[in-house]
């Protein structure tokens, strides 16, 4: 199993291979150990690890996802947008709809041929070659706006100065 997660300890990006047994993973730039919770791997069919949470943070909250790039998968769609909008203008009907077409059956070859992973809704980490047991499903609007809000509230709270540590004016 294949591992990306961001380093608690220094927030360096890092990616690692997971044999079981492993007992932690350590960060390629600071060094840091992360240990890993004993209940979060069990042996899955054939040998493969199968995850019952994340490794990284407490959360037994992740999703099934494509191990695709988003970023990417909007710019082939927008490009697509964009040149068949070039064939309109040119009032060519055919090549128009041959682009839009085209561009869809090539999200649907991407859809069938790129493998799924498992990622966190907590900290993001992603999971390649994992079994989740099918306990896992696919993204939830609802439990990642919960996360994304919880960080948000705890980044205010560091922001914001304690009260008691005011000087007087």
């Amino acid at each position: 199993m294949r591992i990306s997660y961001t380093c608690p300890g220094c927030h360096a990006d890092i990616t690692a291979d997971v044999v079981m047994p492993v007992a932690a993973l350590t960060c390629g730039a600071c060094g840091s150990q992360l240990t890993l919770p004993v209940d979060a791997l069990a042996a899955g069919p054939e040998g493969s690890p199968r995850l019952a949470r994340c490794l990284v943070c407490p959360s037994t909250e992740l999703f099934t996802r494509k191990d695709f790039p988003q970023r990417l998968g909007v710019g082939i769609v927008a490009l697509g947008l964009a040149a068949s909008c070039v064939a309109w203008a040119w009032r060519d009907l055919f090549l128009t709809f041959a682009i839009l077409f085209g561009t869809a059956l090539v999200d649907v070859v991407l859809y069938l041929v790129v493998p799924d992973c498992l990622a966190c809704y907590r900290c993001g980490a992603r999971y390649r070659g994992a079994d989740g047991g099918g306990r896992f499903g696919g993204f939830d609007l609802e439990t990642h706006e919960r996360h994304r809000q919880s960080v948000a509230r705890l980044r205010e709270m560091e922001r914001r100065p304690a009260s008691g540590n005011r000087s007087p004016s």
